[in-house]
């Protein structure tokens, strides 16, 4: 294909019409396909109901006889927290089990260091003149929502194909005590695709931080959401703290909301013992315990590691054709044209494309008036302002099959249209 700006006025002009066309016929369709968040659709959810059923979905008891229908258990049940201190590659001492949400778990570590501080000694958050954030972009728009909800400035800083750009953050977390954390998708990232590389894991945990209370939010969504046959690896962060002499400065998160149920799965945080007991103390104030029958359905069901790698093989079965079809439309209809670039991802959710400067608003809007919805411009950076107005967060996961390849279709003809609009003027 042709790169759109070494073609003529009148060349240009042919393909604009012949676009068009092709638009006014998709959107006479009266398509209405929400592709905004990256929701599991109904055939992944089905994949756990044997967690409902027969004697997994009535147990009550744990093999030691603890019964899951009364109060305790603050941290999760020994079993659970056996198998997920596997998932997460920690000691089972090392993390806890809370209810369905690790978006919650997080919210609530940073509530606590702005209400009581993040460590002793460590003034609270809230009584600083100002807190910040180092905020990897484009990125999760709820990690985002969270810091401008409650108040914390969030400086950007550029994505690479290695992680964020280490460079700026080692420069800043020396220079200012005021930045007291980072927000890491560090496997598969939201919305890029990026696996963080192994020099990014080290000089993350070995930097030097002016704020002692320094914090990295380490958001493992999808550290089992592979889609390549050969699943990517990825260094782990709290024991290269350990060795860096840090141990304290890493927050870890998971859950299997996109493993088992999405609504009614588990969140697990994970830490050094001195975070952990940190965390703990407060939640005793919080709650007498989580779903502990909850806990008990996901090991009966699972039983171990590999029994949640099988499980997500049949994610990856019904997902995989959906991110084909995406490359493949994609690479149909721009591949040459140099008007966009996009992520290849080997997995987790998303799929992220850079039309030119200026041009994803309009994109966006000209989908959404056919009838496709797609993640409002500017979400995946701070305060929902991407500064080039490029960035498109494609969530293939939910609609069926053939939608997708439609909805790629009608995406690539208006990153066209309004490309063209952009070199006319």
């Amino acid at each position: 294909m042709t790169d759109f700006k070494k073609l003529s006025d009148q060349e240009r002009q042919n393909i604009r019409e012949e676009l068009l066309q092709r638009y006014q016929d998709i959107k006479s369709r009266r398509m209405t396909l929400d592709m905004t968040r990256g929701k599991p659709c109904s055939e992944q959810l089905d994949l756990a109901l044997g967690m409902l059923e027969g004697d997994t979905g009535k147990a009550y008891r744990t093999e030691d006889g603890l019964d899951c229908r009364n109060y305790g258990g603050l941290d999760g049940i020994p079993a659970a927290k056996a198998l997920f201190s596997e998932f997460m590659a920690v000691e089972p001492d090392e993390l806890l089990i809370g209810g369905n949400s690790s978006l919650n778990l997080m919210h609530d570590t940073i509530l606590r260091a702005m209400v009581k501080g993040m460590m002793n000694g460590a003034p609270p958050w809230g009584h600083l003149p100002k807190v910040k954030f180092l905020c990897p972009s484009p990125g999760y728009d709820r990690h985002f929502s969270i810091c401008e909800y409650l108040g914390i400035q969030m400086i950007p800083i550029e994505m690479s194909d290695r992680g964020p750009a280490m460079d700026p953050i080692e420069n800043l977390v020396a220079e200012d005590d005021l930045i007291k954390g980072i927000w890491c998708v560090p496997k598969y990232s939201n919305p890029t695709g990026v696996i963080y590389s192994d020099d990014t894991v080290e000089r993350l945990a070995n930097m030097k931080t002016k704020a002692a209370d320094f914090r990295i939010f380490w958001d493992n969504a999808y550290a089992v959401h592979h889609l390549a046959d050969k699943p990517a690896t990825l260094k782990n962060i709290l024991t290269t703290c350990k060795q860096a002499g840090n141990p304290d400065r890493v927050f870890m998160f998971a859950s299997t909301s996109k493993i088992s149920f999405a609504g009614s799965g588990l969140a697990i945080m994970a830490g050094s013992q001195t975070n952990l007991a940190w965390v703990k103390n407060q939640m005793a104030f919080q709650t007498i315990g989580p779903d502990k029958l909850n806990q008990l359905r996901h090991v009966l069901f699972f039983k171990n590691m590999a029994g949640i790698l099988d499980h997500m093989q049949k994610h990856a079965a019904i997902l995989k054709p959906k991110f084909d079809a995406v490359q493949k439309v994609l690479a149909t209809e721009l591949e040459g044209k140099k008007i966009a670039r996009w992520s290849k991802p080997q997995g987790g959710y998303f799929v992220s494309i850079d039309a030119p400067k200026g041009c994803a608003a309009a994109v966006i809007k000209m989908a959404a008036d056919a009838g496709v919805k797609l993640t409002p411009a500017g979400s995946t950076y701070p305060y929902k302002k991407d500064p080039l107005d490029r960035n498109i967060r494609i969530a293939p996961t939910f609609p069926p099959l053939e939608d997708i390849q439609a909805a790629m279709g009608l995406v690539a003809i208006c990153i066209q249209l309004v490309s063209l609009e952009k070199i006319s003027t």
